[in-house]
């Protein structure tokens, strides 16, 4: 606890050191005139109010050169406690995602005093356009809001809808402490670009792959944290513009997390440290301060674009497939969580770290936050099955500068499995048919299941197999095959099967999003695919939980994952395949080249950093 006092003084600190220059209206004093949306002018009724003064200074973004404090460094060395809190989790079920986009509307309409929002991608559809309308009511009833997309995932010229957003601000109202009272301090909009491309010297590939929604998360009673894979994007939430189902939607998976019934509002709630941890990333030293160009609102460029946005809401919440979901929002929020004790896990360490990959065991155990570091925390003898969701996991394998293999993941599951008769590994991932990702594909279905199932020399027969000639009986029929990828302990899954609408059927599998981990009864849900990008490269962040109620959850969306996926290496599976080759177009064309696709990316090195 003493380093969290640490970082709280040092944001306070360096977010105060600006307070000097700033000028406010004191509580009674009436505005001049004509001058109500001028910075700082409250309302003749407006207090002072010292938290919420100091949430201000707190939540105001500045430039590294005056913050100068290391915020990396700091997440890096936090000592995140565990946390009791209650929570719900959002699967791959279509209600889970109508729900998930529910639940984003109806927090941000109902905030009453802070939101924080990231998000990897930010598409300007109908759902992204609907949540700068959102946005925008929100700040002019009082809501201080920080929001940030990252500047790859969200790439986009002129930024012009964040833009208008920030301008929404001009007629922001004033923000209301725990009371409801009114305060001295006019809410704002502030949106910055994570890590942007357009500055100089920028670590192009350092990203912030965060999915994080915060709301009022200062204040205990009323905080609510959001986190998961869905983006910002109508192709998250199973529907289309029309609220027609979106076959080829993504299926994912995301926590809801809420400050635990009767805790004490003094202790350092769950809440408290998301939207610390949100700061973290705000205050990134290569992020960039989005600023509204005059000529463009003068030219009534923002007003056209606050419009649309505010035409978007109402369309979203129109939309009979969403309004249920909507009404029902308020009993949602209140009822059926579970309690469990959470613990924030981050891949902050991977912005600034050095030797990515010659480096790369030293950096993991270096960073005791580490989403990878605290799953090797709990591999020991209390979990038995262990289940893993993910779009693009691969088998990690890592070399020394001579050439040496310093970690190999898939001989390390293979060694824990044998240490431990009775455990249990279920892995389920995308195959060629529902993957959006050709290349990763190909390093799952070549490189990480073979390495996991096969013996060295059936995993160099399977590659030099020619990619149209799969069936061959000698190899996917001799019997040490069939034994091998029929492991009773370890079972890899891959989403899509023969009955899929494109294959002639008359089911649409999707494409598979979602990132967890269950074992008994605990957890993890977060944003990291548990490849090398999320490993080594990106910023991730999710929660681990322990709770067994909330983990039946997602044992069973693990289940109905199970029942839509092929076991690897199995007649159905190579069936399967064998007919999405045949399929024109890019997916067959990407499907049945795997082999070639994987021998060029190992040849050049890219192998393991898509």
């Amino acid at each position: 606890m003493v380093i969290l006092a640490h970082f709280r003084a040092l944001i306070v600190l360096g977010l105060l050191a600006s307070m000097g220059g700033c000028a406010a209206f004191g509580p009674g004093e009436p505005c001049p005139p004509g001058t109500q949306n001028l910075p700082d002018c409250p309302p003749p009724e407006a207090i002072d109010d010292p938290f919420i003064t100091t949430l201000y200074w707190q939540r105001t973004w500045q430039p590294e050169n005056v913050h100068q404090v290391d915020v990396v460094e700091i997440g890096v060395e936090l000592d995140i406690p565990i946390q009791n809190a209650r929570a719900k989790f959002l699967g791959a079920r279509s209600e889970d995602a109508l729900n998930s986009l529910a639940a984003k509307i109806w927090m941000i309409e109902h905030a009453q005093h802070t939101i924080d929002a990231t998000y990897y991608i930010f598409k300007r559809d109908l759902v992204g356009e609907a949540m700068l309308g959102a946005l925008c009511n929100a700040v002019q009833r009082g809501v201080d809001i920080r929001f940030m997309v990252d500047s790859v995932g969200s790439i986009d010229s002129s930024h012009s809808g964040l833009k208008a957003l920030e301008t929404c601000a001009d007629d922001a109202g004033f923000m209301r402490n725990a009371a409801g009272e009114l305060t001295t301090r006019k809410a704002r909009i502030q949106i910055v670009i994570f890590n942007s491309i357009s500055k100089v010297f920028v670590r192009l590939n350092r990203r912030s792959h965060d999915k994080l929604l915060v709301i009022d998360g200062k204040f205990p009673d009323r905080a609510i944290v959001m986190t998961g894979g869905r983006n910002i994007s109508l192709s998250y939430y199973g529907i289309k513009a029309d609220g027609s189902p979106n076959p080829d939607t993504y299926m994912d998976a995301e926590i809801l997390i809420r400050t635990a019934l009767g805790e004490d509002t003094d202790d350092y709630l769950v809440g408290n440290l998301s939207e610390n941890y949100y700061s973290i990333l705000f205050l990134f030293e290569d992020n960039k301060r989005l600023s509204p160009s005059g000529t463009a609102e003068a030219l009534g460029i923002y007003a056209t674009e606050r419009q649309k946005a505010q035409t978007a809401l109402v369309q979203l919440k129109a939309l009979s497939v969403l309004k249920q979901h909507m009404d029902t929002m308020s009993n949602y929020l209140t009822e059926g969580w579970y309690n469990v004790r959470v613990l924030l896990g981050h891949e902050l360490d991977n912005l600034e770290n050095k030797g990515i990959f010659s480096d790369v065991v030293d950096n993991m155990d270096n960073n005791k936050n580490s989403i990878q570091f605290l799953l090797r925390e709990v591999r020991g003898d209390d979990y038995k099955q262990r289940r893993i969701v993910s779009p693009y996991l691969f088998a990690a394998q890592y070399y020394d500068d001579d050439g040496n293999i310093v970690f190999d993941g898939a001989r390390n599951v293979r060694e824990w499995l044998e240490q431990h008769p009775e455990a249990t590994l279920e892995i389920i991932t995308n195959s060629v048919l529902t993957s959006d990702n050709f290349s990763a594909q190909a390093v799952i279905d070549m490189d990480m299941a073979p390495r996991l199932l096969l013996t060295d020399e059936l995993q160099e027969a399977w590659l030099e197999s020619p990619d149209n000639s799969e069936l061959n009986p000698k190899l996917v029929e001799s019997k040490e095959w069939r034994e091998l990828v029929s492991h009773p302990r370890l079972q890899i899954y891959e989403t899509g099967r023969l009955d899929d609408r494109l294959l002639g059927g008359d089911i649409d599998y999707g494409k598979l999003h979602a990132k967890y981990i269950v074992m008994d009864h605990m957890g993890f849900v977060g944003t990291t695919n548990f490849d090398e990008r999320s490993r080594l490269i990106n910023n991730e962040m999710g929660f681990f939980f322990d709770g067994e109620e909330l983990a039946r959850e997602l044992h069973a969306d693990f289940d109905l994952l199970k029942s839509r996926s092929y076991l690897w290496g199995s007649p159905e599976w190579l069936e399967f395949r064998r007919q999405v080759f045949e399929l024109d177009g890019m997916k067959g064309t990407t499907a049945k080249s795997q082999r070639a696709i994987y021998k060029t990316l190992r040849a050049i090195g890219l192998d393991h950093q898509l």
